[in-house]
């Protein structure tokens, strides 16, 4: 007689890898190498599943040692010897600690599709064979950023994701001389993360508008709700929800008040289940859907990139900043062929035993 399949255990395994460029975004924060934890979960059946969590203390509070401890201490207690359909609905009594969640969710799933002897995009219903992708461009000198952009523009990008807000005059010439130095060979849209205000924002929208920048994301601080919706109503520049929308509770507030025309899903927050959830709510309410990142690795890429292929997922995602990332845990890397990047291909990144090890560090 066969045994209930369970969530047997569920290990992490924090690493470092540097990266080429910095990322610097909003008034203050910058990123200057990755520090993520791997999360793998067992199955009471052998079958492994893995997924990456990357600390992010200036938008979730959540820190390396943060999420080994909260998986060890909270996460374990709930979900271990627990059927895998159970232990997903049970891992969220654990409230925020996002990616710490979103990591463990998207493990099960990843172990549940080999336990059924399937690959992880046909199990979660994938149907587009590309993807169309978008790379993380932000602030710096505009030396800098310009040779950042011709660098992964060379590596076949065709969208930058501009990070705005710091100074609006200094993000406006970055803009104009990529504008000059690419043409239409490149798309463009900017990412605010809420450094707008109620009195500039319209305008500043217009400006880029008149830049032929496609969207802007969160321009206006979050809490700013009625701001945001008049702003949208403007009809200035779609807008892109993201900080507003963590979570499927915040989504639902979002929604009713109209604050933004395309969704930006993050599994490194959302996991799997609460991303299905999202991505049915925006299809049902005529908005569009695109698939952020985390600054992720090439394992937080395939995550995010297998649910980028589900269907109505027709902007560009986020999917490229593995090329910012000097070394790596996981292969074998993907290449770009025009702005997009082969589904199939990221079906097949698994993790390097060996390069894990070479880069796991202490929490």
């Amino acid at each position: 007689m066969n045994q209930p399949l369970t969530v047997e255990n569920i290990e992490t395994v924090v690493y470092r890898l540097p990266l080429f460029s910095p990322l610097r975004w909003g008034k203050h924060s910058v990123l200057t190498e990755v520090k993520h934890v791997l999360v793998r979960v067992t199955l009471s059946d052998g079958s492994v599943g893995v997924a990456e969590a990357p600390p992010r203390p200036t938008i979730y509070g959540e820190t390396a040692a943060s999420i080994t401890s909260i998986i060890a201490n909270e996460v374990n207690i709930r979900v271990l010897g627990q059927a895998p359909d159970i232990a997903l609905g049970m891992l969220y009594q654990v409230k925020n600690n996002h990616t710490a969640l979103g990591a463990v969710d998207m493990a099960i799933h990843h172990a549940l599709a080999q336990s059924q002897g399937k690959g992880l995009a046909d199990y979660l219903g994938c149907t587009a064979e590309r993807l169309r992708v978008s790379y993380i461009l932000g602030i710096g000198p505009h030396d800098a950023v310009l040779a950042e952009a011709e660098r992964v523009f060379n590596l076949g990008v065709r969208v930058l994701k501009v990070k705005v807000g710091r100074n609006w005059d200094e993000d406006i010439e970055r803009i104009k001389l990529l504008r000059q130095s690419y043409g239409d060979q490149l798309d463009l849209y900017a990412d605010a993360n809420e450094c707008f205000t109620a009195d500039d924002a319209a305008r500043k929208l217009d400006q880029l508008s008149t830049l032929g920048v496609l969207y802007c994301e969160e321009p206006l601080p979050v809490e700013q709700i009625k701001n945001r919706a008049s702003l949208r109503r403007g009809e200035h520049l779609p807008i892109i929800g993201d900080d507003s929308t963590f979570t499927i509770r915040d989504l639902r507030r979002e929604l009713s008040f109209d604050t933004f025309d395309i969704l930006n899903i993050k599994t490194a927050r959302t996991g799997y289940s609460q991303s299905r959830g999202m991505w049915q709510m925006a299809r049902n309410g005529g908005k569009g859907v695109m698939i952020g990142s985390q600054a992720s690795t090439l394992l937080g890429t395939a995550r995010a990139g297998l649910f980028a292929a589900l269907p109505d997922i027709d902007h560009p995602s986020e999917l490229s900043f593995y090329l910012n990332v000097k070394d790596e845990i996981a292969g074998p890397k993907p290449v770009l062929q025009d702005g997009y990047l082969a589904t199939a291909d990221l079906d097949r990144v698994t993790i390097d035993d060996d390069l894990l090890r070479d880069a796991a560090v202490l929490a």
